[in-house]
């Protein structure tokens, strides 16, 4: 059976507790929320596998929760669940994406046979897009190119590690794109038909990492009600790349350690060890001189995950990559959001683009640019589609300054025209493209607001 992670929606608390207690006694991660928006916030900020909402919620239903996850881009599967069941609604649902739809009461059994059918349904959606993008050729070797000097060295160390069996510390600011690397030198490897597991080391509670790493034998602690493999042994023959090392607690590095010497691990509750084939990568966006100071991380341990290393210089200082970067996620997240267009940058929005400041970086870009595509009308991104934390931003010592980027110049109602446009773009983006709400929000009607965005070419 394979493991999915699970929200359970719904306003009883009763029910999803025990809907949540089996799922996770049968060996699913399971988070459970009991409204709409609760649930909406929760399907935003992690990566669940399966939504199993009730249609009828208190604020947001379950078909509005799903219509509103499918606007964000959110592909997670939703199985719907309602105690007043008609075909209108069963219809409604399937309509908006909702992969199945079930009765209460909830047969257990027929719940976990229609989980079984999502994992493979997704399993397999997996391995068609992997095998679209290789015959495709989107699936790079290194990924988007990079006219950047400092990008062209560190691709050209990539080629050079991968063909070692060397562990590589990477490092970087967040959002750089330190996984991608990952996978990049994993991919141009000698173990590239087989597992790349990534695990992020700082995202684990500290009592489950182990397990988590190491795996575990069913009686070995509390809760411990069946054998588990660990992320060691998935990436068996393969590669496992450990991100943000440095938020692994000091006990588990000294494990870790014996790992990368004797090429073995000891499961919780195991009397023998495992022998593991699986090369290591790790990631930091930590300042390493300052951790190993203060104590936070051994030193011995660092020096075995430093045998290569590539430092990951910010999207600030390789601006030059910016609008290949640009044009790259433009058609990627056309495709994630299953949009039939082609879109563009206007010469303005994208002078914007390159010249801020990007603080989460590649991360960020990507973010933003998935987000305005959700938003604008039309195929065409102009300036003022642009969020307000872009727009707004004020210009720093590392970005070259320019006319679109200075304070405000011109006469007084020119002046007044730029803020208006800040503003009335702030109070859509903030609606979520929902321009009656933006109206009532700024206090005018919708005739005018449509008005002013048709003085504003939109």
């Amino acid at each position: 059976m394979t493991e999915l992670y699970v929200l359970v929606v719904d306003d009883e608390q009763a029910i999803r507790q025990v809907l949540a207690a089996q799922l996770t006694k049968a060996g699913h991660r399971v988070d459970h929320v009991g409204d709409g928006s609760t649930a909406l916030q929760y399907l935003s900020r992690n990566d669940y596998d399966v939504c199993i909402c009730d249609i009828r919620l208190p604020g947001l239903n379950g078909i509005e929760v799903l219509r509103e996850s499918r606007k964000l881009g959110i592909e997670t599967n939703f199985l719907m669940i309602t105690a007043f069941a008609s075909l209108t609604t069963a219809i409604e649902a399937m309509k908006e994406g909702a992969h199945d739809y079930l009765m209460k009461p909830v047969r257990f059994e027929d719940l976990l046979h229609r989980l079984d059918r999502i994992a493979d349904i997704t399993r397999l959606r997996q391995q068609n897009t992997y095998l679209r993008n290789v015959i495709e050729g989107e699936e790079p070797k290194f990924g988007v190119e990079s006219v950047s000097p400092v990008m062209r060295k560190v691709k050209e160390l990539v080629a050079k590690v991968s063909g070692t069996e060397s562990t590589v510390l990477i490092t970087g600011e967040s959002g750089t794109g330190k996984s991608f690397i990952a996978r990049a030198i994993h991919k141009n490897s000698a173990r590239a038909e087989n597992s790349f597991v990534s695990v992020n080391c700082g995202a684990i509670p500290e009592n489950l990492l182990e397990s988590e790493l190491f795996g575990h034998l069913k009686g070995s602690f509390t809760g411990a009600d069946r054998n588990k493999k660990g992320l060691f042994r998935e990436a068996d023959g393969g590669t496992i790349f450990l991100d943000e090392i440095f938020e692994m607690p000091l006990s588990l590095q000294v494990k870790l350690l014996h790992v990368l010497e004797e090429k073995e691990i000891r499961p919780l509750g195991a009397e023998q060890p495992r022998r593991v084939d699986a090369r290591i990568l790790a990631a930091t966006n930590r300042d390493i001189e300052k951790a190993l100071a203060e104590g936070n991380f051994r030193s011995d341990l660092f020096y075995r995950l430093n045998v290569l290393h590539i430092h990951l210089p910010p999207l600030r200082e390789r601006r030059e990559d910016i609008p290949a970067l640009l044009s790259h996620f433009l058609n990627i997240e056309a495709r994630r959001l299953e949009m039939r267009r082609q879109f563009t940058l206007d010469a303005t929005a994208e002078e914007v683009l390159v010249n801020y400041a990007w603080p989460g970086n590649i991360r960020e870009l990507q973010n933003v640019i998935a987000r305005t595509m959700v938003l604008v009308e039309g195929d065409t991104i102009h300036l003022s589609d642009l969020p307000p934390q872009v727009l707004q931003a004020p210009p720093s010592k590392d970005r070259p300054t320019g006319p679109v980027n200075d304070a405000p110049s011109g006469t007084l109602r020119e002046r007044v025209r730029q803020f208006e446009i800040s503003i009335i773009n702030e109070a859509i983006f903030a609606a979520g493209g929902d321009r009656q709400t933006a109206a009532r929000s700024l206090g005018i009607g919708l005739s005018t607001l449509y008005r002013k965005l048709e003085e504003m070419g939109k």
